[in-house]
């Protein structure tokens, strides 16, 4: 009996203890829920919830008469979370009512796959519950508003388990045009505006408190609700004219693809006020083709032949000599110090005036000027650079501009031939922009304005901040100096190396041709590489606009002069703007009528175009194909040539040189809502061609 009553002890305590150990763990799971459940709830959402930045809308870049240069488009990342519970109650009834619409609706809005696949893909991703089903990536707006208008999308993101995430990427609306200048914010490498107006433009971030899903996809925990709201960037009105940067990118693009040119830069100031309206900057990035790779326009070069008006400047400001006083330039071949001096040409001239050494761009007599008034005084000669702050920047709101390299007195590389070099352009580096800078003050009475490209700060259309035109504080040279380096600047294109270029236009330019043998890295200047320049001002008479135009020719260049590569780019500028801006503004009547070889260039319909030809008997040469309705008509006198234009339904044509009758016609054609100034031919259309188009839109042509 004993071993019995023992055993049965045994057993009931182990019975017991089993009992006990039930009651521990269930009290233990009571406590864990009911007292401490709120503690651990909170750290299991902590390890799916976290704050994350919001990053704010950057904002946007305008040119100056309120056209986006650069701006936030917002795209989409759609996923869906199958795991919503509404998707699942009644065993699926409103996912299987609407997946057969839905997926007709995807497959129409995608046009990439049948109803079928969306249907089978979908269905598939249902019934295994993802959380995180990846829809479709950068979606845009629109689509994005449609697609939250399908079948069970519209229901809302808690009952059709779709998410939407939200990303801003930047756009250049005329893409490559201008692109050094504006810039484009993509990660850390901004450039141009985008880069000097970081601050301004990138607003402040904002905070949010999000919950991890399936795929490291996170959504906001309330929607609409943020720790800290992000605030959006500010935007800057610039001085672009994308009127003028595109004829100046167009015309140097011409240029450099003739040339097979390294790389080039085209610039235009605004005389009174130092604005710049352009900059085109080109570099080649493969066999003809080019794109704005870097910002020439601020890269320190050895400036050439252009570098002669500060040598003037500096001689008949100190009163050394006259635009009559003469020089000799011994035949083109003068030795000085040991080392050859040589004009361009071998021209045989001796005897010449100061005048016209400058007009035939003489290296012998600009040395011959600069050591004869400054070889005792030297500093005297610096003195005039640093008031044409040419031993510094040019005070452009554009960050990376290079500093000069001036070889001064004192300084190791400082020699006999320093001087006489530099006064030809050689021995000095300076940025393009700087030399657009002192050519400006001559246009402007001696006063030298500080180049700017943003004219305002603005938030949501209120003007916040305005910059206004600057001047710096000291004149660059007498009135007596500015007089002569005006009639100087104007005979080099009367009478000097850029005489047939300008020798039948409609206005009197003031300007220098430049040609320089520039150095190839470790290569010196044995590849022969020349760059070609022209910088002026126009209408000399009554400067409104000051242009440069640099380019770098490829080694062993034959035509390499500024005269024959700068100097068309300068003037096929200079020409549209003056027929668009100046010639109506300045009410100027030419006294003289064109001469038949007066280069011209239109668009007429092809159809009207064999019509007038056949009428008055005159003959053309047609590269257009058979069945084309619209073709460009160019050249001189009777020598006609006819050639295709490309006309898109989605993208803008080139209607410049139509008639008031056409334009119309082809722009109402493709639904746009058309406003004209003036009559005659187009001259200007606000619609770049090339750029996408929508039906609405509204276009401004001025006629001429």
């Amino acid at each position: 009996m004993d071993v019995k009553r023992d055993i049965l002890w045994r057993v009931y305590l182990s019975y017991i203890l089993v009992i006990l150990a039930c009651v521990a763990i269930l009290g233990k799971a009571f406590y864990i829920q009911q007292v401490q459940g709120k503690y651990w709830r909170s750290l299991s959402d902590s390890l799916h919830q976290r704050i994350v930045d919001i990053p704010a809308a950057r904002g946007t870049i305008y040119s100056e008469d309120g056209q986006m240069l650069s701006t936030n488009i917002p795209q989409f990342d759609i996923y869906i979370d199958f795991r919503v519970e509404p998707l699942h109650e009644k065993n699926g009834k409103m996912f299987r009512e609407n997946i057969d619409s839905l997926s007709i609706c995807l497959s129409q809005l995608f046009k990439d796959q049948s109803a079928e696949w969306y249907k089978n893909n979908l269905t598939k991703a249902y019934e295994a519950s993802e959380g995180n089903y990846e829809l479709r990536k950068k979606i845009s707006y629109p689509d994005y508003l449609l697609l939250a208008k399908f079948p069970l999308f519209r229901l809302g993101r808690y009952k059709s388990g779709m998410i939407a995430q939200e990303k801003n990427f930047r756009l250049n609306p005329y893409e490559n045009i201008g692109y050094r200048t504006i810039g484009l914010a993509r990660d850390e490498n901004k450039v141009g505006l985008e880069k000097s107006y970081d601050t301004v433009l990138s607003g402040r971030n904002g905070r949010q408190l999000v919950r991890a899903i399936a795929g490291g996809v996170t959504v906001p925990v309330q929607e609409g609700e943020f720790e800290i709201a992000p605030e959006s960037g500010k935007d800057i009105v610039s001085t672009i004219d994308v009127f003028i940067q595109e004829v100046t990118e167009n015309a140097l693009m011409k240029m450099m693809i003739q040339q097979d040119a390294r790389s080039g830069v085209a610039m235009v100031m605004e005389v009174k006020t130092g604005k710049i309206k352009a900059i085109a900057n080109l570099g080649k990035v493969g066999e003809g083709k080019y794109a704005e790779d870097l910002n020439y326009a601020t890269r320190a070069t050895e400036p050439g032949s252009t570098f002669k008006l500060v040598t003037l400047l500096s001689a008949l400001d100190e009163g050394k000599v006259t635009l009559d006083s003469k020089v000799n330039l011994e035949g083109g071949v003068w030795t000085y110090a040991g080392r050859n001096i040589k004009d361009a040409e071998a021209h045989g001239k001796h005897d010449a005036t100061v005048l016209e050494a400058f007009e035939e761009s003489s290296n012998v007599g600009m040395a011959k000027i600069a050591l004869n008034s400054f070889s005792n005084n030297v500093n005297q000669y610096y003195k005039h650079l640093s008031r044409l702050r040419l031993d510094s920047t040019s005070g452009i709101d554009l960050m990376g501009e290079g500093r000069p390299q001036v070889t001064k007195p004192g300084d190791p590389l400082f020699g006999p031939t320093t001087l006489p070099w530099m006064a030809f352009g050689y021995n000095i580096a300076i940025a393009p922009i700087q030399t657009l800078t002192l050519y400006n003050s001559i246009a402007n009475e001696g006063t030298m304005m500080r180049p700017y490209l943003v004219n305002a700060i603005k938030e949501e259309g209120k003007v916040l901040k305005l910059f206004s035109p600057k001047a710096y504080p000291v004149k660059v040279a007498s009135p007596n100096t500015i007089r002569d380096l005006r009639i100087a600047l104007e005979g080099v294109c009367t009478n000097g190396t850029a005489k047939k270029l300008f020798v039948n236009s409609l206005y009197k330019v003031a300007g220098k041709t430049g040609t320089a043998l520039v150095a190839d890295g470790n290569k010196g200047y044995a590849e022969s590489i020349f760059q070609s320049s022209f910088v002026g001002y126009f209408p000399a008479d009554n400067p409104q606009y000051t242009c440069a135009v640099i380019i770098i020719n490829h080694p062993h260049q034959p035509n390499h002069f500024g005269a024959s590569v700068a100097g068309p780019v300068f003037k096929e500028i200079s020409d549209r703007l003056y027929s668009t801006y100046i010639q109506n503004k300045l009410n100027v009547v030419p006294s003289f009528n064109l001469k038949d070889s007066q280069a011209y260039h239109y668009s007429v319909s092809k159809m009207s175009l064999a019509k007038i030809a056949k009428q008055l008997s005159i003959p053309y040469q047609d590269s257009s194909s058979t069945n084309a309705d619209w073709v460009n008509v160019s050249g001189a006198g009777k020598n006609v040539m006819v050639r295709q234009q490309l006309v898109s339904d989605s993208t803008m044509p080139d209607i410049s040189g139509l008639k008031l009758q056409d334009a119309l016609w082809m722009c109402e054609k493709k639904g746009l809502i058309v406003k004209c100034v003036g009559k005659g031919k187009v001259v200007k259309q606000s619609i770049a061609q090339g750029s996408y188009i929508q039906k609405g839109q509204q276009i401004q042509i001025e006629l001429n």
